[in-house]
């Protein structure tokens, strides 16, 4: 469907890579030096029992350890003309990929430092290079998230939002849990996303245009912008409860009053890869409820509160359905209403959208769509069928 090749990497080659060191190691001193400026001051608190506690040197050697990681994954995706000077030129010509993913779980974070640091630094768009065109890299090495941020991506040049898609609440167990009711663009109802420590600075708002939060292509992005970012973002001990080798996890809340689009590709069974949309905005809540709702999951991981917009289609009639709807517990976020340009993408590549919440005078596909019936989801299914993947 893609036209993409796949390539395979055994997670142990990172580990080689270390050890043999396999890596630049000037710019490592470099990344280091601004990982203890931005990064190291901002390490929240360690929440696990004292008996799953790390010392202090052991955190050290953590940080030490997922900056190398770090460096590492970014050279198998893109290569790295130092290595090459270094002795290995296979290593240096990298995989040439525009997305990636990093399994982790749990063979990898019952043992190192989880993918925490690096999967929000790379999905991020700079690091101690400076402000760059941030990365493509799917936690637990979800290919169809992956897919789908990577659409996000290329549609905007901004950097994408990796998350759970959590947890509905409702008006009413909002109120019975912290007694407090939901207002403004949240009283209907909001969808927790977060995930494990992961997600792109970028998601913290911080960027903002005539006042307003935003989220950039990378050359729009100013220094103090970036600064920003960073200096949102708190990075606990990661939860050593099922993060067995520690690591540490990126936390923050993302601004409210961003327009957002949430995208999934799944792959079903006898139909293959179809398309999930939800347009919506971030939300802020009363700082109250969300430090009660956060703790319903896990403080130490990043936060963006959602609410989709609603409609008359049965998918969209509240923000239940929208969950109850979601094909996986995986999003890709991507800042601005992008689903119609989704949607157009989708068709040319011939995978049918199987729900999404745009007005339909948005919509574009090709004209010999119309030939296969005036339900325009109907149609899109068996056009896709027809036509078939234009990668062969």
């Amino acid at each position: 469907y893609l036209g993409m090749r796949n390539e395979s990497i055994d997670q142990v080659e990172i580990i080689r890579r270390i050890e043999l060191g396999i890596y630049d190691k000037d710019e490592y001193a470099k990344a280091m030096a601004w990982t203890e400026k931005y990064c190291k001051p901002n390490e929240g608190k360690d929440f696990n029992d004292t008996d799953k506690t790390k010392t202090r040197i052991e955190k050290d050697k953590d940080w030490e350890f997922v900056v190398k990681m770090t460096i590492i994954i970014r050279d198998l995706m893109a290569g790295n003309p130092k290595l090459k000077e270094l002795g290995f030129k296979e290593e240096a010509l990298g995989h040439n990929a525009i997305v990636a993913g990093f399994q982790g779980q749990r063979q990898w974070t019952d043992f190192q430092p989880n993918g925490d640091f690096s999967e929000a630094l790379l999905n991020t768009s700079f690091d101690w290079n400076g402000i760059r065109e941030a990365y493509v890299v799917a936690t637990e090495n979800d290919a169809c998230n992956g897919v789908a941020m990577l659409f996000g991506h290329l549609l905007t040049n901004t950097a994408q939002i990796f998350s759970d898609v959590r947890t509905y609440w409702s008006p009413e167990a909002v109120k019975r849990v912290t007694g407090k009711a939901l207002t403004g663009a949240a009283a209907n109802g909001i969808i927790h996303l977060i995930n494990s420590g992961a997600t792109t600075l970028d998601g913290t708002g911080r960027q903002t245009l005539n006042g307003k939060p935003v989220m950039k292509p990378f050359w729009e992005i100013s220094q103090p912008e970036a600064d920003e970012c960073l200096k949102a973002t708190t990075w606990y001990p990661a939860n050593r409860g099922y993060f067995r080798g520690g690591g540490f996890s990126s936390n923050f809340i993302s601004k409210g009053g961003m327009s957002v689009t949430m995208s999934r590709l799944n792959l079903v069974k006898g139909l293959g890869p179809v398309l999930q949309i939800a347009e919506g905005w971030t939300v802020e809540i009363d700082p109250a409820i969300h430090k009660l709702l956060d703790e319903r999951t896990d403080r130490t991981w990043p936060t963006t509160w959602f609410v989709p917009r609603l409609n008359d289609k049965p998918a969209f009639k509240d923000v239940y359905s929208v969950m109850n709807n979601w094909g996986a517990n995986h999003g890709a976020i991507s800042y601005g209403h992008i689903g119609q340009d989704l949607i157009t993408l989708a068709s040319i590549l011939r995978i049918p959208v199987c729900m999404h919440n745009v007005e339909e005078n948005n919509i574009f596909r090709p004209s010999a769509w119309n030939a296969f019936g005036m339900d325009k989801e109907g149609a899109d299914y068996r056009a896709c069928k027809n036509y078939g993947p234009i990668y062969k």
